[in-house]
């Protein structure tokens, strides 16, 4: 005779899988009213590439953070609301590092605070040079872990609007810095994006990222806050017949 815990969990599990259709449901209804991404609509494309030089200190145990490595990438600076012009908002920075023949990979931070209080929190902003974190912690084995992307102070300024951002990379080369954290401990620098040559609007409109699927191998989200971030984004692609690997080819896309 099966155990009041044990008979409960199909119950949770059919719980589960009706309220993640709602929510499903509810996003791509919301990007479909919008028409455009549910989550971040404005926003400018680029060609790129990621360098990674490793982690200093005791290793995390990702490769992708921990070993040396250099991959081409798209790279995406948006808006989340989004506000007029140079308004303040929450920034967002996506990133796709092209592994071929391996899957992408998929970094996406916002706009927030460098210390341990304040990593976890969205905050608006009207420069797109700063700081940007994962906001959601990733699970490795035990250990909780923060990724970032920093303002390097060599890297010329992105700029406070979305125009600015796509001036800037058309003179020069600007960069981010890649950092790992622990909740409470200091950044550690692994790496830097650089971005190189905008792309155009088609393509911009048809990449869709996957923070959840696409996250680096050895790092998870669970929680409430993952499955409900996953669950929204792919309501999101759902509605603009978008696949969690869309766009952000290393050639041309059509």
């Amino acid at each position: 005779m099966p155990t009041p815990t044990s008979a409960a969990r199909p119950l949770r599990a059919a719980a589960r899988r009706r309220a993640g259709a709602a929510v499903e449901r509810a996003a791509a209804a919301l990007a479909r009213r919008r028409h455009a991404r549910l989550l971040h609509p404005a926003g400018r494309t680029f060609a790129g590439e990621v360098l990674v030089w490793g982690t200093p200190g005791p290793p995390t145990g990702i490769d992708l953070l921990d070993r040396p490595g250099r991959w081409p990438a798209t790279v995406r600076l948006s808006k989340g609301v989004p506000t007029p012009g140079s308004w303040p908002d929450v920034l967002g920075l996506a990133v796709r590092l092209h592994r071929d023949p391996e899957p992408p990979v998929d970094l996406l931070v916002s706009s927030s605070g460098a210390a341990p209080v304040l990593r976890h929190l969205p905050l608006p902003r009207r420069r797109f040079t700063g700081t940007y974190t994962s906001i959601m912690s990733f699970r490795a084995g035990r250990r909780r872990l923060y990724l970032a992307a920093l303002a390097d102070p060599e890297s010329p300024e992105l700029g406070r609007d979305l125009a600015g951002v796509a001036a800037t990379v058309a003179t020069d080369q600007p960069r981010l810095v890649l950092a790992v954290a622990s909740a409470a401990g200091p950044w550690r620098l692994f790496g830097e994006v650089r971005l190189d040559r905008r792309r155009g609007a088609r393509e911009d409109a048809a990449l869709a990222f996957d923070p959840i699927g696409n996250a680096p191998p050895g790092l998870r989200v669970g929680g409430l806050l993952g499955w409900l971030r996953n669950t929204s984004y792919r309501g999101s692609r759902r509605a603009r017949g978008a696949s969690a690997q869309s766009g952000g080819s290393t050639g041309v896309t059509v």
